[in-house]
């Protein structure tokens, strides 16, 4: 006689098989949206877009909003949300400004820059877990703070150290490198790189473990003995430092430190993790999603603008309608998986 199968055992197989059905659809839907973002302008601009110079430019431009991504995926990940993300950025920008300025290196500029931004993590997560704070309020207040703040540092107008000074931060981000064989900016590697390292924490460690199951359910992660306050720290401080480092990358694709860019910056980061599949309502995302939701940004930026598409046409498309669609999708996909 066969041994009838345990209907304990049968609901384990089938949650599993669903859980993998899910993972499977949250990445298959934004390679599908690349693809089509890619045939469209491929179909458009056929002799600007499918071209090496081209893919040079987005691979640079994908840089800064897949660095903030990265840190941002852990944030929503979590549970929260960091709004003030592209002011930390602006912010960080001017110190990294400042650091050259002052007659110190590149190194100590990125250095700089990656502290500040780790800094205002730093006072975003402790906010929002000492004071029990919705993350919504606090990283705005930070928001307009960070803003602020970079302004008055810079008296209101752009920091421009010597333009010698910048070093081998100014090659770092070259979309035609010195080093041939690289093909895109060597930001645009280490972007890659990190982006590796960053899913392995996520995915293969008690960290990315710990991230997970409070984003899934604070309460009971709790009650598991995860240390959530110190997560949530942690997680925020890797955001801030995330908006640090694309901070330093602007400087040197800028070669100054401006207090006024990346104004809105915030939605297309946020955009680039929800279009790869992760819930704003925690527990569920990943580093690929988010890595292919940048890049199909930064294509749908780049593509506009070879089309000739006006700058004000350009954000209703990119930083209105994407964002309303993603979140759109997140809320079916959470109804439909209740």
């Amino acid at each position: 006689m066969m041994a009838e199968t345990s209907p304990i055992v049968e609901q384990v197989d089938r949650s599993a098989s669903q859980g993998w059905l899910r993972r499977v659809g949250r990445l298959a839907a934004p390679f599908i949206g690349l693809f089509l973002v890619l045939v469209i302008f491929t179909a458009i601009e056929p002799g600007s877009f499918p071209t090496v110079r081209n893919g040079q430019t987005i691979a640079v431009q994908t840089v800064v909003v897949g660095i903030g991504a990265l840190g941002m995926c852990f944030v929503i990940v979590c549970g929260g949300i960091d709004l003030s993300i592209g002011s930390v950025i602006a912010l960080a920008s001017v110190a990294g400004a400042m650091t050259l300025d002052a007659g110190y290196g590149p190194t100590a500029a990125m250095a700089m820059a990656g502290g500040t931004g780790a800094f205002c993590g730093l006072i975003n997560g402790g906010m929002v877990t000492a004071l029990r704070i919705p993350p919504f309020i606090v990283t705005l207040g930070m928001l307009g703070i960070a803003r602020g703040l970079a302004k008055l540092l810079a008296g209101n107008q752009r920091i421009a150290p010597p333009p010698e000074s910048l070093g081998w931060l100014e090659g770092f981000v070259d979309k035609t490198p010195a080093i041939t064989w690289l093909q895109v900016a060597p930001a645009a590697w280490c972007l890659l790189v990190t982006a590796i390292l960053a899913g392995f924490v996520l995915r293969r460690t008690a960290f990315g473990v710990q991230v997970v199951a409070i984003g899934s359910s604070e309460a009971t992660a709790r009650l598991c003995g995860v240390p959530v306050a110190r997560t949530k720290i942690l997680v925020y401080v890797l955001c801030g430092l995330g908006a640090g480092l694309a901070g330093a990358v602007t400087l040197g694709r800028l070669g100054v430190g401006d207090p006024t860019t990346a104004v809105g910056l915030e939605l297309q980061i946020i955009a680039a993790v929800v279009i790869g599949g992760a819930s704003l309502s925690g527990g569920e995302g990943g580093i690929l999603g988010t890595m292919i939701g940048a890049f199909m940004l930064s294509c749908l930026s780049a593509g506009c603008t070879l089309a000739g598409i006006d700058n004000s046409i350009q954000e209703i498309i990119i930083i209105g309608g994407i964002i309303v669609a993603a979140v759109t999708i997140d809320g079916l996909r959470q109804r439909r998986n209740r």
